[in-house]
Formats: C-alpha cells, sequence, structure tokens
C-alpha cells in the first residue's frame, strides 16, 4: 500500500497535473541548482509530456507523421510508438506539430492531434485501440491554430470541446471511442476541460470561444453558461478553469480580463471581474492560500508576473516585464518555466516576488507545459525533450 501510495504521487499523467490544477504533490522541491538527468530528441510541437509509473509519454511530429511515444521515465529511452499521418499546416508559420498534451487513464493512452484526430493507445504496449477523426465527424472548421485543448476522462467517458457545427462538446466512451452525448454549438477554444463537484454534484466545466459552459458529465445537460470572451473574434480563450473551493476563476487576454465566480445551487454569483488584474494569455495560474499566481497580459508584449486575491482581484505583487511562459506550484514554492528556457524557482508569497533560484534549461521557445513527477521537471522545445532533478538533497 505504501508503495501504491508513491508510486501516484509520483505521476503527472496529464495536462496541469493529477487534479488539472497546477498543483504538484510529491517529494519537496530544493530550489538549489538543478541537475540534469538525461535529455533526448523530439520532434515539433507544443504538447507536454506526462508521466504515469515508470513511463513518459510524448506526443510529437517527425515530418508527415504524429507520433505517441513512450520512453523509460528514468533514461529517456524510447519502449514503444505508434504513429499516423497528418497533413496539418500553421497558417500563421508556427509550429505544426501537436498542442493537446496527452492523457492517461487506466492504462489507455488518449491525444488529441492538431488536425483533430482523437486517439487510444495502451500504455504498456503502444497498441492502438480506437481513434475518431473529429474533424470529420463533427464538421469541424479549423481554427487558427489547429485542435489544441486536452480532454479530460470522467468515470469511463472522454470530455472535449470538438467544436463542431455537429456539436460543440461530446462525449466518448473511452474504451470504444463510441459517441455518447453531444451538447450545443460552442466553437473550440485552447482551454482544455476540468472536472470539479459543487454541493456534492460533478460537472465537467468548459472554457469554449464563447465561455464557461457547465454540464453533467454523464448525460451533457446544461447546468451554467457565462459569456466571456473578448470582442474580437481573432481571440481564442485558452488558460483552463480554475476551481478553488465553490470558487471558478476564468482568465483570457485581448481586452476580455478576468472572472471570479461563486457556483451556487441558483446559478453563477460574480465576485469580481475586470481586465486590471489577471489576464492569463496561455498559461493557467495556479492558486495557493487565497492567492493567484499567474501571467498577466499579452504575450507578445512582455507579460508581468502577479500575485492576485482570488476572492478580490487586489494586485498583491506585480513583476512587470517578466515576460511569457508556465507556473506550477509544488508546496510553497513556484516553478515557472519562462519561454527562453529559464527556470525560475520561488516563493509562493503574497507579499512580494521573491525568486529562490534560476538556471538555463534547455534553449528556447518553450511553450509547452512541463511535468513535475518524483521531484523530476520534464520539459520540452520543438527539438529537445529534457529531464532535470530539482531534489537536491537525493
Amino acid at each position: 500500500m505504501v508503495f501504491l501510495l508513491i508510486l501516484l504521487l509520483a505521476d503527472w499523467p496529464q495536462f496541469l497535473g493529477p487534479e488539472r490544477n497546477g498543483t504538484y504533490d510529491g517529494p519537496p522541491i530544493r530550489g538549489d541548482a538543478p541537475k540534469l538527468v538525461w535529455q533526448t530528441g523530439v520532434g515539433a510541437g507544443f504538447a507536454g509530456p506526462v508521466v504515469v509509473g515508470e513511463r513518459l509519454i510524448v506526443f510529437h511530429r517527425k515530418e508527415d507523421r504524429e507520433i505517441v511515444e513512450a520512453l523509460e521515465r528514468k533514461t529517456g529511452e524510447s519502449v514503444w510508438r505508434h504513429d499516423y499521418s497528418t497533413s496539418y499546416r500553421d497558417d500563421f508559420g508556427f509550429d505544426e506539430g501537436p498542442r493537446s498534451v496527452p492523457v492517461v487513464a487506466k492504462g489507455v493512452v488518449y491525444t488529441f492531434g492538431a488536425q483533430g484526430v482523437l486517439s487510444a493507445v495502451e500504455l504498456e504496449t503502444g497498441r492502438a485501440l480506437w481513434s475518431v477523426d473529429t474533424r470529420k465527424r463533427f464538421r469541424v472548421v479549423k481554427g487558427f491554430f489547429g485542435a489544441a485543448g486536452s480532454p479530460v476522462v470522467e468515470d469511463g467517458r472522454l470530455l472535449l470541446n470538438v467544436g463542431g457545427r455537429d456539436a460543440g462538446l461530446a462525449a466518448f466512451d473511452a474504451a470504444t471511442g463510441e459517441v455518447l452525448w453531444t451538447a450545443g454549438k460552442d466553437e473550440a477554444s485552447y482551454s482544455s476541460p476540468v472536472m470539479a463537484s459543487f454541493a456534492g454534484k460533478t460537472l465537467a466545466l468548459f472554457f469554449t470561444r464563447d465561455g464557461l459552459v457547465a454540464v453533467d458529465p454523464a448525460t451533457g445537460e446544461e447546468k451554467h453558461r457565462l459569456q466571456w470572451h473578448s470582442r474580437s473574434r481573432a481571440s481564442v480563450n485558452a488558460a483552463s478553469p480554475l476551481v478553488v473551493g465553490d470558487v471558478v476563476f476564468l482568465s483570457a487576454s485581448y481586452g476580455t480580463g478576468a472572472i471570479a465566480l461563486a457556483v451556487e445551487s441558483g446559478g453563477l454569483e460574480t465576485l469580481w471581474s475586470g481586465d486590471e488584474s489577471l489576464s492569463n494569455h496561455y498559461a493557467t495560474s495556479v492558486h495557493r492560500d487565497g492567492i493567484l499566481y499567474g501571467f498577466h497580459g499579452r504575450q507578445e508584449y512582455t507579460q508581468s508576473f502577479r500575485a492576485v486575491e482570488l476572492r478580490t482581484g487586489k494586485v498583491r505583487w506585480s513583476e512587470d516585464g517578466f515576460g511569457a511562459g508556465t507556473v506550477t506550484l509544488a508546496g510553497d514554492r513556484l516553478v515557472i518555466v519562462h519561454e527562453s528556457g529559464e527556470l525560475i524557482i520561488a516563493r509562493a508569497e503574497s507579499d512580494s516576488f521573491r525568486p529562490i533560484s534560476r538556471a538555463q534549461l534547455i534553449p528556447g521557445v518553450i511553450r509547452a507545459y512541463p511535468a513535475l513527477s518524483d521531484a523530476i521537471l520534464y520539459v520540452r522545445n520543438s527539438g529537445t525533450l529534457a529531464a532535470f532533478d530539482l531534489d537536491d538533497g537525493r
């Protein structure tokens, strides 16, 4: 039982970690200079890695193939790979690899490619189980940067914002790929759905292109809806909903801003909203002791990094000109991976920004979310995947 508990704590099986809130709950992060454990070459893509047991899963692209590959977590050696053809082209000249982080549940790896191919393979062997071309199945119109939201698995269902003319949201049988239900016409965003419970009832929360949609995961029945998006059709919501108790925090860029909502039996109560506190362009914020930590502003306009009160929106401190990146919460520490490839470990404190250490990991540009498992940080760019030990006492 002890071994099983340790193994579960070490896993980082999906986007934003075990609870989809960017929080790591494993061996402590020491904060000294990280030690390179291994590195290996990978193909194109913005999809971050995931870790389950002794396997690390990376989703990338080489030439005209999207590749799901399993590596040995401790060495980076390839164990198996599954690939299929893709003709995705980025209309703006960006990386043409997959954007969506894989999710692993009950021995199955699920991936969602840039062209909308939803696939399932065995974790141990890489054997293909099923595949659905959501673009064709639901008549999906190509988005600005392809399909990017990571699906979520709940009670044998795989839930996804497909954004098609024939369905906005969809649930698939996790074992077979059969469509279980569809709901609405919401266009797809780049945000990944999360599961949450309010007053004993489980809901699936989607931050679609139009705003928040909360549905019953078993039926797709809509429970709550809030329009929250930019007036510009050139903008797309990207950060995932962050749930803290009965509060849902949403944030977007392009003049949209953030909103904190209390979920009640009668609906949604706005605690605060505005574009001056914490506008997340693509990186989801994290929460500790009533304080949000995250990136504010447009990625291309040199973002700030801030601490903001969850229930009021009050800015406690702001590091201006910080630049873009991602943030993970590890105990009382913030693990920040800058787009430049710099790692910054700082204290998660509400009175001021207090870096503990800085180190260059791999060359930028890093836009993929890292995985943090057993105090090992796994980071990738569009050519390299590397593992760094953050436990200097090991």
